[in-house]
């Protein structure tokens, strides 16, 4: 049964969706310390529980921007600026294929492919040891992973398993990881609101829900940083590859069990 909300009169008010919501905006904010590409991506999902892709995505905008701004405050000065030049403008590329491709596409398909994408490269690290030295990606292949996930991001937040696909053979300090994705996203996301808005995603019921779900949203971004501080670097990238597994297998089995 719905529940009374007097300052928010037209928040979405059932209990189930904050009982998945909750997890969801926190997890998201973990990510934010670099785990996040993999965990993160499994925060709308988990949102859609109780609503659409589409709506869970868009009330996710406000509250990753908070996260985004919190993260580059957070990760500035340990940005590797080269790379970023690199993969900035492929990112945004994607968004520009999503925003082309969105009332098109099914959200489930893309997802499922992302998930599979995801899958086959955890597969591939591990039948394949030598892809566990610091050696990176061909550039044409993080070009491509770089669009993938702007692209991805727009449809559903899940650009995280195809750009830490790419970073992720590089081996950089957990600080540095973290720096990276943090200016990325925050670009990227930054990028989608107008083209959000332009679809529709954007009302008034859906921001007073980010509004509502705010508050954790620097809980979850404190809680990540500190552990990426913190935490070793071989811990940290174990963690990172649980969390594209469990993102790979959540998106090809929402597709498969549609």
């Amino acid at each position: 049964m719905p529940f009374p909300m007097p300052f928010f009169d037209d928040v979405i008010s059932d209990p189930w969706f904050y009982t998945v919501a909750i997890p969801a905006v926190l997890l998201m904010g973990i990510s934010k310390s670099g785990f996040g590409s993999g965990f993160g991506s499994l925060a709308v999902p988990i949102m859609a529980l109780a609503i659409s892709v589409p709506k869970a995505a868009a009330i996710f905008m406000p509250i990753l921007l908070v996260m985004d701004l919190m993260g580059l405050v957070v990760f500035r000065r340990h940005l590797d600026g080269s790379l970023m030049r690199f993969l900035l403008p492929l990112g945004l590329l994607g968004t520009v294929v999503g925003t082309l491709t969105f009332q098109f596409l099914p959200t489930t398909v893309v997802s499922a492919l992302v998930g599979a994408l995801t899958l086959l490269f955890l597969l591939q690290r591990k039948l394949t040891p030598k892809l566990k030295v610091a050696k990176p990606w061909p550039k044409p292949v993080g070009a491509l992973l770089a669009v993938l996930s702007g692209f991805t991001s727009f449809v559903a937040h899940a650009g995280g398993p195809p750009i830490n696909a790419y970073i992720l053979g590089m081996r950089m300090q957990p600080i540095n990881f973290a720096a990276t994705l943090a200016v990325f996203f925050f670009v990227i996301n930054l990028s989608k609101w107008v083209p959000y808005g332009y679809l529709g995603l954007l009302n008034w019921q859906n921001f007073q829900t980010s509004l509502l779900l705010m508050p954790l949203a620097p809980i979850g971004v404190w809680i990540g940083v500190t552990i990426a501080k913190r935490i070793q670097m071989d811990l940290f990238y174990k963690l990172v590859e649980v969390g594209m597994l469990l993102t790979g297998l959540k998106l090809v089995s929402d597709w498969l069990l549609k």
